[in-house]
């Protein structure tokens, strides 16, 4: 497996009033739930209000792990978590396609998503886009949508990722990880 997953689960952050991560995961909650099927770009959309702030995870340890990126649960809700992503200079993710929706977002740093054909039976790279903070990405549980997440800078990056799984499932019900 390319990444470490932390188990503890990471409550609102006390501060003098409602934190934000507590907004933003009502937030979230709130689009997950605004229709009986679970719309990516809105999940995309309630995420994009937080990520430029820069107390949004004040209090929440969010260790990297030299060898690979991390993933730390922020939250989870019916049928979806909330995760931070933790990634040192160098480390992405495999190249993969989702079995669950998903969408996503920088906090920290800056990551590049890089998009796949699998037309001929092996991943061949047809682009990328850089992700700076603030940027979104989503995907509905699609083979077709192959993408895998890098950071290719210098200094480490934080992204927080929303799937449409429980955390306990996130192996079995959300990656297809395909061979480049």
């Amino acid at each position: 497996m390319l990444e470490t997953v932390t188990r503890d689960r990471v409550g609102p952050v006390a501060t003098a009033g409602v934190s934000q991560l507590a907004l933003m995961l009502a937030d979230i909650d709130r689009a997950v739930h605004a229709t009986a099927r679970p719309a990516p770009a809105r999940v995309a959309a309630a995420l994009a209000p937080y990520l430029s702030d820069p107390d949004l995870l004040r209090g929440v340890l969010c260790p990297c792990d030299p060898a690979r990126y991390t993933r730390h649960l922020l939250g989870e809700g019916d049928g979806y978590c909330v995760l931070a992503i933790v990634w040192r200079p160098g480390q992405m993710s495999p190249v993969h396609a989702h079995k669950a929706w998903c969408a996503l977002g920088v906090h920290r740093g800056w990551l590049v998503e890089s998009f796949f054909d699998n037309a001929t039976g092996s991943a061949r790279p047809t682009g990328c886009l850089p992700r700076a903070i603030g940027a979104v990405s989503h995907a509905e549980p699609d083979a077709s949508a192959i993408h895998r997440i890098a950071n290719v800078g210098v200094v480490d990056s934080l992204s927080i990722h929303v799937y449409g799984a429980s955390f306990d499932r996130l192996g079995a019900d959300v990656n297809v990880v395909l061979a480049a």
